[in-house]
């Protein structure tokens, strides 16, 4: 069943409309501090839901879905480990970051250890959050592919794709440039109330289409073993087990909400150190709740499909509940349901061009112009952003080759991570370490992750703690060889 009239007056309803409304926070931004920070003026819960909308992209929604359908709930061991690196960045990063007036996680690398060591952690996260985004971001044209198949049909895959892509990325373009960090936060809160409404409404259409309601899903589910959810067994080739979601997922959780722009950037734009701690930790409840309603509603979809096979049999879980909005929705449900999906992608693609811009912009352009004003630095800001926007649209299209979209995008994120997380920690944890040996040791860290995701069987879950513990030994031993002799500020 394609898409009707009233499903395309929904999802233009909701495109228009979330544009609008991140164009009223227009005109307002003076300084780079306003334009990045929203001038430190956004309560924690808004905060806090801006985080977590920032951690959902569409590859969440139709991917987590896809993995209980395919297997069981063993990915929510990894979101256990979420809350427990939260509580560690909270105690242990936060209080670095409100030392004086940062913008950028970076700046406090320069603060411990110096310009070099600042310029090389940043450029490693444009590089990898703009590949780890692209991933993301073509996400959206699986779910357009299918929504509108019917529509486009006159059109090749890749045109397909490509128009998909360049929609959503224009809209959240002109709301992003315009408004800065405040139109993100802001569109982030209506966003995620968009796509969790819409899931809760995909969950009671579920429960009604399955004769016997949930009494049959938890029979059949069960039976099946879909809501199996702890794995004790040691091995690490396995993504989803007790220690690799305990021990990976903490260590994933302190790089990306730690030492990643994308996150810190929000934890920043708190009005004080006790708010951005609130937020962070009130978001890891809102993570575990949606993402155990992600993966419920795969293991409906399961029992649905069971009974009422499909046509033709699924390739891959990541289309199964995309299918089954166009396929299986009333009109105007699924156009909810599509908003909702767009929804997620626009907001993470906002948090990326932000975060994106900001370190270009202050992270390396203003080293070599110091003098420039605060004017041409938003000016400069917003075309940094559309720069970016061009990138990732690029990206995206690049990423179409790839497999299960989710684990490709954590996997190239996690690459990074480790060596950036095992220099924060340098900084963080240790006062003889220097800039030279924690420059040898992030290379060597990032090197050995490179090695483990293109050369062993080794999960993606592991490699933020390998690449960290690498980072953070080679460090510490370098910088016992050459000790630091440059003037630098302890961030103890």
């Amino acid at each position: 069943m394609a898409l009707n009239t009233l499903d395309f007056v929904v999802i233009a309803a909701y495109l228009i409309g979330v544009t609008l409304f991140g164009l009223r926070f227009r005109g307002k931004q003076r300084t780079v501090r306003d334009y990045f920070l929203a001038d430190k003026t956004i309560p924690w819960w808004a905060i806090s839901l801006s985080i977590v909308a920032a951690e959902t992209s569409t590859l969440t929604i139709i991917s987590v879905p896809g993995l209980a359908f395919d297997k069981d709930f063993r990915f929510l061991q990894l979101v256990f480990g979420y809350l427990v690196g939260r509580v560690i960045v909270a105690q242990l990063f936060i209080p670095q970051y409100f030392r004086g007036e940062l913008v950028t996680a970076y700046q406090l690398i320069e603060r411990r250890f110096g310009q070099k060591l600042r310029s090389m952690a940043a450029g490693l996260f444009l590089v990898t959050r703009a590949a780890a985004e692209g991933v993301r971001v073509f996400a959206v044209a699986i779910i357009v592919r299918i929504a509108l198949a019917h529509q486009l049909s006159g059109l090749s895959d890749f045109e397909r794709d490509a128009t998909a892509i360049a929609i959503v990325t224009l809209l959240t373009l002109i709301y992003t440039i315009e408004g800065g960090m405040t139109a993100v936060i802001w569109t982030d809160v209506i966003q995620l109330t968009i796509y969790l409404a819409g899931t809760v409404v995909g969950f009671f259409t579920i429960l009604h289409l399955v004769p016997g309601g949930w009494q049959t899903i938890h029979s059949v589910a069960g039976d099946a073993g879909k809501f199996r959810t702890l794995d004790f067994t040691w091995n690490l080739s396995a993504s989803y087990t007790i220690w690799a979601g305990l021990i990976g997922g903490t260590f994933l959780t302190m790089a990306s909400h730690g030492t990643d722009q994308l996150i810190v950037q929000r934890l920043l734009s708190a009005r004080s150190e006790k708010q951005s701690k609130l937020a962070l930790l009130s978001s890891g409840v809102a993570i575990l709740f949606q993402f155990a309603l992600f993966l419920l509603i795969g293991a409906m979809l399961f029992v649905y499909y069971k009974l009422f096979p499909p046509p033709v049999p699924f390739t891959r879980a990541d289309t199964v509940f995309p299918i089954f909005i166009v396929s299986r929705l009333p009109h105007g449900m699924n156009g909810l349901l599509i908003s909702a999906i767009l929804a997620a992608a626009m907001s993470n693609l906002s948090a990326a061009l932000n975060s994106l811009s900001s370190t270009t912009i202050m992270d390396f352009y203003i080293r070599f112009a110091p003098q420039a004003g605060e004017q041409q630095l938003v000016k400069l800001s917003r075309f940094a952003t559309i720069g970016w926007g061009v990138i990732l649209f690029g990206l995206a299209l690049l990423a179409r080759n790839g497999g299960r979209v989710l684990e490709m995008g954590l996997s190239i994120a996690s690459v990074a991570y480790g060596c950036l997380l095992g220099v924060f920690l340098l900084g963080v944890l240790t006062r003889v370490a220097s800039e030279r040996g924690a420059m040898v040791g992030m290379l060597a860290g990032f090197a050995f992750n490179v090695y483990l995701w293109l050369f062993t069987a080794i999960a993606f879950t592991w490699y933020v703690v390998v690449g960290c513990l690498v980072t953070f030994l080679v460090g510490y031993s370098c910088s016992l060889a050459w000790p630091r002799t440059e003037a630098t500020h302890s961030a103890r």
